[in-house]
């Protein structure tokens, strides 16, 4: 229930203190006030409300499945991926933002992926970073939580004083001497939470502990989806390094056989020239990609909470039997309750709703209860006595009438903040879509282009194999034999590119649907099991 009630700005406080003992106040105005007082409460708390608006409509149009995953279905019915250990199929796990993903990078068969994982988790300074957030937030969200109840004190003191004459209204002539006053009490408050200024704090906390822990969790998936894709990128370096290397030795070779037939007059010194060049400029590329290998190890380190100086993973080339998990993209509408960017941003809109009707009750009265009781005395002796008790208690009603307008316009701010939340919720859905929908394109890109460049690879090596026959035998050029070594180079490069890029693509679509997935059951395929809901 939501008012819309004009009220003045500033405050007025309306004191209502409790009856005094029986022996001292007076009856005959007793139970007017008491009546009064108990009417004036009982219509403040039959009009309390939750100011809080009605949860904004952040609805999107989902669609029923990726435009994409057409493609992605295709690749899989033709095999192009490979199966697990076990030869089970994949489906999507269930959609659950605070289900546990699993160790999804195992399913790669990488020994040496899953130690890098189980490092990078527990010595990661981002990682970290995110854990002590959640840890403030949930101490937040504690600290609200105390304000349903009630808060209780003791105090205990001495108090040195003397008086003025002029302030006790005795002559100037009278002297009067110092005293100690001796207290001992307990203190109580409570706030009647009549327009849920309370209620409404606690579940921003709530949400905002929410958003914490989905914050987490993405900061967490993306951590190991970084160490995975920097792993297979420094393994596809590897590939490539040794590629080069096989290169260059078939170079000298091939430089080598210039000089001879050089020698025996066979070929001009042309040939021997441009054996020289190709060879020189392979070897530079070499260094290129061993300069590029050790920059991407550098960056593993960093991922893993390491220094790079102290940080060293042997060189393991990704060979083109490289098992790589077949990923099925679910449904879309899964997808809004697995990613935690997703969660993170309703957490944030529902605080930020929260957050509306708790300046909104700053318009509205507050009611306060306060106690205090225990004993006074001047002489330490008597502290305790009966005679020296001592208690008071008030129930203080508080509300704005002029502030200059200083809660409406934070109850403007909060309208605006809420605003934007909706908006920002909008906007990671959308991004959401479309980055699974990139990943679906990418993969299936990368595995038409495999089916396609492995039978080039095929002819590459043969026409190489050919032409190097010719040369020797003096039937072509040695520019023949170098254009189809050049051709055989850059595909077999190309190859080596496209396996790292499939493992890469593989876990950025992993990252996309917000992490791993559940095996299939016996019997069921990846493309015919249903994502459960």
């Amino acid at each position: 229930m939501t008012h819309s009630l004009s009220l003045p700005q500033g405050p007025v406080t309306l004191p209502v203190t409790l009856p005094l003992p029986p022996t001292t106040r007076p009856r005959q105005r007793t139970h007017a006030f008491t009546a009064t007082a108990a009417a004036v409460l009982a219509t403040l708390v039959l009009a309390g409300c939750n100011t809080a608006p009605a949860q904004p409509d952040a609805r999107i149009a989902v669609p029923e499945a990726y435009k994409e995953a057409s493609a992605l279905a295709a690749a899989q019915a033709a095999d192009l991926a490979q199966p697990a250990a076990d030869g089970s199929r994949w489906k999507p796990a269930e959609p659950s933002e605070a289900q546990a993903r699993g160790a999804w990078w195992e399913t790669f068969g990488d020994p040496t992926l899953n130690q890098l994982e189980q490092q990078a988790e527990a010595a990661n300074p981002g990682l970290a970073v995110a854990a002590a957030r959640v840890k403030a937030a949930r101490a937040l969200l504690s600290s609200s939580q105390a304000d349903r109840l009630p808060q209780l004190g003791v105090s205990a003191g001495v108090a040195r004083q003397k008086p003025s004459a002029a302030e006790q209204g005795l002559s100037a002539d009278q002297n009067i001497a110092p005293s100690s006053l001796w207290r001992a009490g307990l203190s109580a408050s409570y706030e009647v939470d009549l327009f849920q200024r309370v209620a409404n704090s606690v579940q921003a906390a709530e949400a905002d502990a929410l958003a914490s822990q989905a914050n987490h969790r993405s900061v967490l998936l993306s951590l190991q989806a970084d160490v995975a894709q920097t792993y297979f990128q420094l393994r596809t370096l590897d590939a490539v390094v040794v590629l080069l290397t096989q290169t260059a030795s078939l170079r000298e070779q091939s430089l080598q056989l210039a000089q001879r037939r050089l020698a025996a007059g066979d070929v001009s010194e042309l040939d021997v020239a441009r054996a020289r060049t190709e060879l020189a400029t392979t070897q530079a590329d070499l260094q290129a990609q061993r300069g590029e290998r050790a920059r991407t190890e550098h960056a593993l380190a960093v991922l893993l909470g390491q220094p790079p100086a102290a940080f060293g993973l042997a060189a393991q080339p990704l060979p083109a039997d490289a098992r790589v998990p077949m990923v099925p993209a679910g449904l879309p509408s899964a997808l809004l309750e697995r990613r935690p960017d997703v969660a993170a941003a309703q957490a944030r809109m529902m605080a930020a709703t929260a957050r509306v009707g708790q300046a909104r009750s700053a318009l509205f009265p507050a009611l306060r209860l306060t106690a205090d009781g225990g004993f006074a005395s001047y002489e330490l002796r008597d502290l305790f006595l009966w005679s020296a008790r001592s208690w008071v208690a008030n129930a203080v009603l508080s509300m704005p009438i002029f502030d200059g307008g200083r809660n409406r316009a934070g109850v403007n701010r909060a309208e605006a903040v809420l605003e934007e939340s909706v908006a920002d919720y909008r906007q990671t859905v959308l991004g959401a879509f479309g980055d699974v929908e990139d990943k679906l394109s990418g993969l299936g890109s990368v595995r038409a282009q495999t089916l396609s460049l492995s039978e080039a690879v095929v002819a590459a090596r043969r026409s190489a194999e050919l032409a190097d026959k010719r040369y020797r035998a003096g039937e072509d050029s040695y520019l023949t034999l170098l254009d189809t070594q050049r051709s055989l180079l850059a595909v077999e490069r190309q190859a080596v590119q496209l396996r790292g890029a499939w493992a890469t693509g593989t876990i950025g679509l992993i990252r996309s649907l917000g992490g791993g997935w559940a095996p299939t059951p016996p019997g069921q395929t990846a493309a015919t099991q249903p994502a459960k809901s």
